[in-house]
């Protein structure tokens, strides 16, 4: 199953940039920093409630009133008391999926997700006391914890299409397990974020999230990133190719003697590189 390079882009407008539509966009994302702005107030509003008064005693008008705001206002930026403690998912989904839109041609794709998934772990890193505050109410309330896996879900669901999209499925062919190992590889993304997440809460914040993070996904990529596109169709990988049988690995090597010969596709991923020659070594 060929590994795709790039995923398809939306059609270019041939309307280019004029003065006139300059003071729109600076009114669009001034609109946008103001509702992000309310939301967070609300926010903040409905988990001082729900500590002090409890979730269940907490409504949507009293929430409202704390934050200075009608209850129709309150409905224009969430659907229930629920959502209001999750402020920052619609935002940060949008700028994970930015993220893998304008991934390069080269990068291979479960790279992009990671990338793609640091954005939610900025996040709850930017307000490490909003965040703690948030996991223990999220641990008290079972339908704040539902809430929150439904958003987790939200995640999920992008970055498996996003890998799934890089492949094939129409070419199924003894051997080839992409589509599989794409999926599979999306949700342990995901585990990997929320078990580093997880963590970092209960430690109330502390230490260099981004750093754990990094060595989680590396685990990932080990685990999963030499077998998602070890049979990319490139030009120069299916040269002479016949369907049904497997295409040439993107990386191979040998040891003789104190001599170990390399052989390895231009468009390999380095990390592919070294684990195929630290497994040649272990078996010199």
């Amino acid at each position: 199953m060929g590994y795709v390079q790039g995923m398809p882009q939306a059609p270019r407008t041939s309307r280019t940039s004029s003065a006139p539509d300059a003071p729109e966009s600076a009114a669009g994302t001034r609109a946008a920093a103001q509702r992000l702005k309310m939301r967070r107030e609300l926010s903040a509003a409905a988990m001082e409630l729900f500590a002090t008064k409890g979730y269940e005693a907490t409504t949507v008008d009293e929430i409202a009133a704390a934050g200075g705001v009608a209850r129709r206002t309150f409905f224009r930026h969430f659907r229930s008391k629920e959502e209001a403690i999750f402020p920052d998912h619609d935002d940060t989904l949008v700028r994970a999926e930015a993220v893998l839109t304008a991934a390069p041609a080269h990068e291979h794709p479960l790279d992009t997700v990671c990338r793609g998934i640091k954005e939610v772990m900025r996040m709850y890193a930017a307000a490490p006391a909003v965040s703690v505050a948030r996991y223990k109410l999220t641990r008290e309330v079972p339908t704040l914890r539902e809430a929150e896996i439904a958003s987790v879900a939200r995640y999920e669901r992008l970055f498996t299409r996003y890998l799934l999209g890089h492949f094939d499925e129409q070419d199924h062919h003894p051997g080839n397990d992409d589509p599989l190992l794409a999926e599979v590889a999306a949700s342990a993304v995901v585990t990997a974020h929320n078990h580093v997440l997880r963590r970092w809460l209960r430690a109330g914040g502390q230490g260099d999230v981004e750093t754990q993070l990094d060595h989680a996904f590396a685990i990932v990529r080990r685990t999963f990133g030499s077998g998602i596109g070890a049979g990319r169709n490139t030009p120069e990988a299916t040269a002479g190719h016949r369907p049904g049988t497997p295409v040439s690995p993107a990386a191979s090597a040998s040891v003789s003697g104190e001599v170990l010969v390399t052989v390895a596709r231009t468009d390999a991923p380095l990390e592919d590189i070294m684990q195929t020659i630290e497994r040649a070594l272990a078996k010199g």
